[in-house]
């Protein structure tokens, strides 16, 4: 298959994010030979499994020009909810359903002040973040919560065919899933004519603040089954989880392609953006670098993506606005023929 080929089936994009992955890789690789182990990888890949979870939430809020700063709160609180609902004697199935309808709790909280009372995402989610935090301690004391329950470990824990963790089995088949949603059904093109211009959405009929309602419970599902897979993989869920988890999620999804000012995107992106910043990571640890300097480059890599998007996301008004000019000038020009 020559280079076209693979640009008409991935987008130059995505070549140049597969691209830098495998440089990343390689150069780790040669820093630490352990790196490229059957172990590492699988460790990768757990890794992966609770950012790329998120990320699918994250990603089609940032499609519809909305955002939860408050995600990894939730992940983490999910996980408690969970842990504890276990404690109380109820079968982890239950408590995994307790810890859903929590998040998605969590979500509609968020909706509310989106739509009701109108204060932008980025706003009211960093308000709640806060809250969600300091309840986490209230909750917990600032002690992890034990779920020991065997038949729970295996959903953090169990592998398929001996090598795919399954927890990254659930987050692909949850961005394939949700990637057909985006592509093959009017929600998910709803969501991009939302994202990129919802007064024009509103005068076709969609209702923005109802899509959005349901973006914000879905996401609050997926980050709280994201922190319930965490637990059952820990073994309890800790008041220190997930920390970095709406960061790491918007990170990825942003490297992948998605703008933060809204639709654009899909999930194979993000698929490769989760694997950059996973390896990234990993590298670091493996090259035995301390822990505060991962975050310095952890933040970086979001600078960097947020750079790259407003660049972007520029380019491509300018192009929209060329192509406008142009579309007018002909109209113009025939209308003057005839």
């Amino acid at each position: 298959m020559n280079i076209s080929r693979l640009k008409r089936a991935f987008g130059s994009n995505y070549l140049a994010l597969i691209a830098v992955t495998a440089a990343v890789s390689l150069l780790f690789y040669i820093l630490n030979h352990d790196f490229l182990a059957l172990d590492n990888i699988k460790n990768i890949m757990n890794a992966m499994s609770f950012t790329g979870t998120i990320t699918v939430g994250m990603a089609l809020l940032l499609i519809a020009g909305e955002v939860d700063l408050a995600s990894g709160a939730e992940a983490c609180f999910g996980g408690i909810v969970c842990a504890i609902a276990i404690q109380a004697g109820l079968p982890w199935p239950l408590a995994l359903v307790a810890a859903l309808a929590f998040g998605a709790c969590c979500g509609f909280i968020n909706a509310f002040f989106v739509n009701v009372v109108h204060i932008m995402g980025f706003i009211c989610t960093l308000g709640i973040l806060g809250i969600y935090n300091g309840l986490v301690s209230v909750v917990t004391d600032n002690h992890p919560v034990p779920a020991y329950v065997p038949s729970f470990w295996k959903l953090g824990s169990a592998t398929v065919f001996g090598i795919f963790p399954l927890p990254f089995v659930i987050m692909v088949v949850l961005m394939v899933a949700y990637g057909l949603v985006l592509t093959r059904t009017n929600f998910g093109r709803n969501i991009f004519m939302i994202g990129g211009n919802r007064r024009a959405a509103r005068l076709c009929g969609i209702n923005p603040s109802r899509i959005v309602t349901a973006l914000y419970v879905n996401n609050g599902m997926l980050a709280a089954l994201a922190g319930v897979i965490l637990t059952a993989r820990m073994h309890n869920a800790s008041p220190m989880a997930a920390s970095t988890g709406a960061i790491d999620a918007i990170t990825a999804a942003v490297l992948g392609g998605i703008s933060f000012l809204g639709g654009v995107g899909g999930m194979g992106g993000c698929f490769i953006g989760i694997l950059l910043i996973t390896v990234f990571s990993a590298g670091l640890t493996a090259i035995g670098l301390p822990s505060y300097w991962q975050i310095v480059a952890q933040g970086a890599i979001l600078v960097f993506a947020l750079s790259a998007d407003f660049f972007n996301s520029k380019a491509r008004r300018k192009r929209l606005e060329r192509d406008e000019i142009k579309r007018r000038r002909e109209f113009a020009r025939n209308k003057e023929e005839s």
